[in-house]
């Protein structure tokens, strides 16, 4: 047991001390924040249930000290969220909690074959976009990310970069109820484009290479303070995204006056 050292109770490191967790309101995140909990928990620390809250209130609620930690900071996905709530003076970030993340844009593979579509900037052609259109507007629908996520700003900014505004539409809103919208449609014989991620469950209903396959961007393109970084991937394509790691993002001040913690939060996978 990774506590036994300390021997009885009233040794435990977190005795008396309150921890606070957070988690942006997707379900899948409750697992890993459930994870750390757990272990602290065994450390002596008296974890509070987890909060729901926007990426964004996270991010300066554990700045400001109102909460303790989030389980699944994407980065780099949420390197301008960091660095705009403080950065590295307000956090302790160390160690890799889940590693291999990968993202981006998809269609079903009987529409990516039978019309030659490899690559998310084909959709410029209002012919190949309308293929796509869900609600009859003209325009291809994009199941795409929640307000305030960190993919909302990379889509919105490459909606832009490769001049799709004209012929595509970002769907919005709660990404589990679109995206099971989107499923249906599938299942229903119609096209379909989406946004999504890896680790996540989609892709084992919709699974790339078999019903789906992911569509490649233009050219390298993303916001803010990664605008120079070429998203190409070992192999050669590019998606438009980096590859991600889920880490655990806390408050600096409690780090440093709780190693234990701070060492659980570096270590855990």
């Amino acid at each position: 047991m990774a506590v036994s050292t300390y021997g009885f109770a009233g040794e435990l490191p977190g005795e008396g001390v309150t921890v606070q967790p957070v988690q942006s309101t997707v379900a899948e995140e409750t697992f890993q924040t459930l994870i750390v909990n757990r272990a602290l928990e065994a450390l002596g620390y008296d974890v509070q249930p987890t909060k729901e809250v926007d990426y964004n209130v996270g991010y300066t609620s554990i700045a400001k000290g109102d909460a303790t930690f989030l389980a699944v900071g994407w980065f780099p996905l949420h390197a301008d969220k960091y660095t705009m709530s403080g950065g590295d003076d307000k956090f302790f970030r160390e160690g890799q909690y889940v590693s291999g993340a990968a993202q981006g844009y998809l269609i079903d593979k009987k529409t990516a074959e039978k019309y030659g579509i490899t690559n998310i900037g084909q959709l410029k052609d209002p012919k190949l976009a309308k293929l796509f259109d869900a609600n009859g507007d003209g325009k291809a629908d994009l199941t795409g990310c929640n307000p305030g996520w960190g993919c909302e700003m990379v889509v919105e900014h490459q909606l832009d970069a490769f001049k799709l505004r004209d012929t595509v539409t970002h769907n919005q809103g709660n990404y589990a109820a679109i995206i099971a919208d989107t499923i249906s449609r599938y299942k229903k014989g119609d096209p379909i484009l989406y946004y999504t991620w890896t680790p996540y469950w989609v892709s084992g209903v919709l699974v790339p290479g078999k019903d789906v396959v992911w569509l490649e961007v233009p050219f390298s393109s993303l916001p803010g303070e990664r605008k120079d970084i070429d998203t190409t991937l070992k192999n050669g394509k590019n998606y438009g995204f980096e590859m991600n790691s889920m880490r655990i993002v806390a408050n600096k001040e409690f780090t440093e006056k709780n190693p234990s913690a701070a060492k659980l939060f570096e270590i855990i996978k």
